[in-house]
């Protein structure tokens, strides 16, 4: 698959089908593979890839710090992963697009269209994450990392990652950059070396500003009741994906349609139907 260097990182990419250009931000929390539309949990049922590229130029991608992409030691915000996004599609010569995002891959679509509404035909937001027990169950992903780190140090966290190769959600004590350890030796040499104390405040920040509310991350609820973006949102309902978190996007977006759907009754067959009928119509709107 191509490479593009994206704000400084290698980022792992495809372009599959053709039609109008739709941006698909990976689901899979801190693992966002582009394999994880075809084999991660409700995706594996109802093929959005396989199914969406028959009539859109799907672009997926390693979001940064997973799979094949690089990353950067950094107190990263939804921002990073926007720019990201917005990078390859520039790269891509492409200005305008509809953008999906499936799991934590909703977040950085909120913030892409709160950030270039003039560049979002639409979005789609299948399975958003968010609710309480996400936020508690993330912050504690993030204090195991932290306690590994401090009673271990930082050449015991690569060494883990060497060993056992599981990403962040797997195993939190390899933290957010297990991806990138395992991948790039040249990565692990230099976040050794790093400052410890240092290290531990960019960690502790990046966990508490992205997941920072009980809601759907990702952007303000202010912003987003002020987006003229059609949207599309297909709810989740487990202790990742509340469906409180998609009822709640629901009252934000004003042009928003809510797919009232049991995540049991979404197949392959009605699924696809419902997000071509979707972005259809939002292509023509958007002329």
């Amino acid at each position: 698959m191509p490479t593009a260097m994206i704000d400084g990182i290698s980022t792992r990419y495809e372009v599959i089908g053709d039609g109008p250009p739709l941006l698909m931000f990976s689901p899979g929390g801190f693992d966002a593979t582009i394999e994880k539309w075809s084999s991660l949990g409700v995706y594996v049922r109802t093929k959005p890839l396989e199914n969406l590229s028959k009539k859109y130029k799907c672009i997926v991608f390693d979001r940064r710090e997973t799979g094949q992409s690089d990353g950067r030691v950094e107190h990263v915000r939804w921002a990073d992963y926007v720019a990201q996004g917005k990078g390859l599609l520039d790269h891509l010569g492409i200005p305008r697009a509809h953008i999906m995002g499936g799991c934590m891959g909703c977040c950085p679509v909120l913030a892409f269209g709160v950030a270039y509404p003039q560049a979002t035909m639409s979005m789609v937001l299948y399975w958003p994450v968010g609710g309480a027990k996400y936020r508690l169950s993330s912050h504690q992903r993030f204090a195991e990392h932290l306690a590994f780190v401090h009673q271990n140090g930082l050449e015991a966290v690569a060494a883990l990652v060497a060993k056992d190769g599981k990403a962040f959600g797997a195993d939190p004590r390899g933290g957010p950059w297990a991806s990138v350890l395992r991948s790039n030796p040249a990565f692990a040499a230099a976040y050794v070396k790093q400052n410890v104390d240092k290290y531990k405040l960019i960690v502790a920040a990046m966990g508490r500003t992205l997941i920072d509310r009980d809601t759907a991350p990702g952007a303000e609820p202010e912003d987003l009741m002020r987006l003229d973006i059609p949207a599309l949102i297909v709810p989740g309902r487990d202790a990742s994906h509340a469906t409180s978190a998609a009822r709640y996007l629901q009252e934000c977006l004003p042009k928003s349609e809510y797919w009232d759907i049991a995540p049991d009754d979404q197949g392959e067959q009605n699924t696809t139907e419902r997000l071509l009928g979707f972005l259809e119509r939002a292509t023509v709107a958007a002329g």
